[in-house]
């Protein structure tokens, strides 16, 4: 049994969007943001640091969407370039980048929408996280424009793990300012498997709006 522990919007929609691609049998725990859920003692025993995704599976729990990415593939022999493949080190790269782009998403996420009051925020981070996105999207942006997955062999859970993020990314960023990975988003979201996994996974529990400007100051 897999049992994916998950909330809509987040992170773990990574391995949700894998484990469809995978073709793996999983069962979803949902839980909340807002409840205290997170910091039960029974689920930070799986998630120390109190954050989805958490996976069960084999005996033990997972805690990392990139870390569960790995060991899945890894399991399944599919969707990662082995050690001393010629994909290896762009596949282990762009895992990490993911995960750049994705806590300065966050960043932004906590200025523009947790925060309260409004009073609480702090314009010059938004602008320099909303900088420091443009980076990431540019990097993004330039890859992809001779290429429709991260890795030239064709697509792999680094795209899960990627492309999760861009949806979140063209929140902040205006996508018309970056072709290329607005063509990758869409080639992302027409993939069955995404489609699959989007409908299980609660579709999105965060954003109130389609794009977030920096406020004035």
């Amino acid at each position: 049994m897999i049992r994916l522990h998950h909330i809509p919007g987040s992170r773990s929609m990574r391995v949700v969007w894998l484990l469809e691609e995978l073709g793996l049998d999983y069962q979803l725990q949902e839980w909340s943001l807002t409840d205290g859920g997170l910091r039960r003692p029974e689920f930070l025993a799986m998630s120390p640091a109190g954050r989805v995704p958490a996976l069960e599976i084999d005996g033990r729990s997972i805690f990392e969407s990139s870390a569960i990415v790995q060991y899945l593939t890894e399991r399944e022999g599919r969707l990662a370039p082995l050690p001393g493949q010629a994909d290896r080190v762009a596949f282990l790269e762009w895992m990490g980048f993911a995960e750049t782009q994705a806590n300065i998403v966050q960043a932004l996420n906590i200025q523009h929408i947790f925060l309260r009051p409004e009073a609480a925020r702090s314009i010059p981070l938004m602008r320099l996280d909303t900088k420091r996105l443009a980076v990431t999207a540019r990097a993004l942006n330039a890859h992809l424009a001779g290429q429709d997955t991260l890795l030239p062999g064709g697509f792999s859970a680094a795209d899960c793990m990627l492309g999760f993020n861009i949806d979140a990314v063209f929140r902040f960023l205006p996508a018309a300012d970056y072709p290329a990975l607005a063509a990758y988003r869409e080639r992302m979201q027409a993939r069955p498997a995404y489609a699959r996994a989007e409908a299980k996974a609660g579709g999105n529990g965060i954003y109130t709006q389609d794009f977030y400007e920096v406020p004035d100051a």
